[in-house]
């Protein structure tokens, strides 16, 4: 890895695009899915929960992405298990491990339609996102475009499109989870929370690894 200009070493940069959905449920848990259709690891799908009572579980399909995933943001538990996502029209169903999900998106509001203008090339631009930071923390409680995550890692959200999320259902371990909810608490994998409404983001993450 050559050293950037004053010494500095380069940070290599792995990017991300696909989709976030991001729900609460009456139960109290807290679901956040990521769709991934390009990665450093191919397309995978991976699930984050955060139970009522504060415990933090991943659910990914491989050990490498288990790793990544569990090395750049926080949680109590980590399961290796198969992450299956079908997208039929506006309904979401998701198996992963002992969860099963299911979820309908109504249609965008005028910010999905503007963010829907939002070309490819600047949303992947860490600057275009630390220049939105601010006015997402404003429009959407608890969300942030941009900051440090686990390992000495920074993260940068450029978001591409957003649509409500109207109904869920879900069961963990057999259990039912209830239906769709605000996402209250926040969860606290990382740096920033879903938004607190639900909500199905399209997003190009780009994730800085520690210098080398």
């Amino acid at each position: 890895m050559s050293p950037m200009p004053g010494g500095a070493a380069r940070r290599p940069l792995l990017p991300f695009d696909g989709w976030i959905a991001g729900l609460g449920t009456t139960s109290g848990t807290r679901v956040v899915l990521g769709h991934w259709h390009r990665s450093p690891f191919g397309p995978f799908s991976d699930v984050m929960i955060e139970r009522a009572d504060g415990e933090r579980l991943l659910l990914a399909p491989t050990r490498a992405t288990a790793d990544f995933v569990g090395d750049t943001y926080t949680f109590d538990t980590v399961r290796v298990v198969p992450v299956d996502v079908d997208v039929a029209a506006d309904t979401w169903t998701v198996r992963a491990g002992p969860l099963d999900l299911r979820f309908t998106v109504g249609r965008r509001g005028p910010l999905g339609s503007l963010l829907r203008a939002v070309p490819g090339a600047l949303a992947r631009r860490p600057a275009w996102s630390a220049l939105t930071d601010r006015p997402a923390r404003l429009l959407l409680p608890g969300v942030r475009t941009r900051g440090s995550t686990g390992a000495g890692r920074r993260e940068w959200y450029g978001a591409r499109d957003l649509r409500p999320i109207r109904t869920a259902s879900a069961t963990f371990e057999g259990t039912d989870l209830g239906t769709v909810a605000p996402v209250a608490p926040p969860v606290r994998f990382g740096f920033g929370s879903a938004p607190r409404n639900p909500a199905l983001t399209r997003i190009t993450t780009t994730i800085a690894l520690e210098p080398e």
